[in-house]
């Protein structure tokens, strides 16, 4: 009964730390550029793969910028921003060969300001 107990110890001390690395690790969308008011969110896409508005992670990087500003926001500009690739330097190993990077400049509406719990 003890090994049991050691075990599920163990178990519960590792999983969320599989958890982090699951989640943790992407970089397919960062909010850069965080003010009180808005910033800037920033998303992958490929162009073969419907460009920027056909992303899968553009739906993450407006569910960011509607947490961020829980009464609205307006987007200020938006464009290709420079990007590096993070992809593997070996000739035909996967990585992020033609992944570009899309940024969303955006304010918060008036009283939309971060309303997350902690911010200032």
């Amino acid at each position: 009964m003890v090994a049991q107990s050691a075990g599920n110890r163990r178990l519960r001390m590792l999983l969320p730390a599989a958890a982090l690395m699951v989640t943790g690790c992407s970089e397919a969308v960062l909010l850069t550029h965080e003010t009180g008011q808005g910033g800037v969110v920033t998303y992958l896409y490929k162009e073969e793969r419907g460009g920027p508005m056909g992303s899968p992670h553009r739906r993450d990087a407006l569910k960011v910028m509607t947490e961020k500003c829980p009464s609205g926001y307006t987007v200020v500009k938006d464009g290709q921003v420079p990007s590096y690739s993070s992809g593997s330097s070996v000739e035909g190993a996967e990585g992020e060969e033609g992944m570009r990077r899309w940024g969303i400049q955006f304010e918060c509406k008036a009283g939309g300001d971060d309303k997350r719990p902690g911010a200032k």
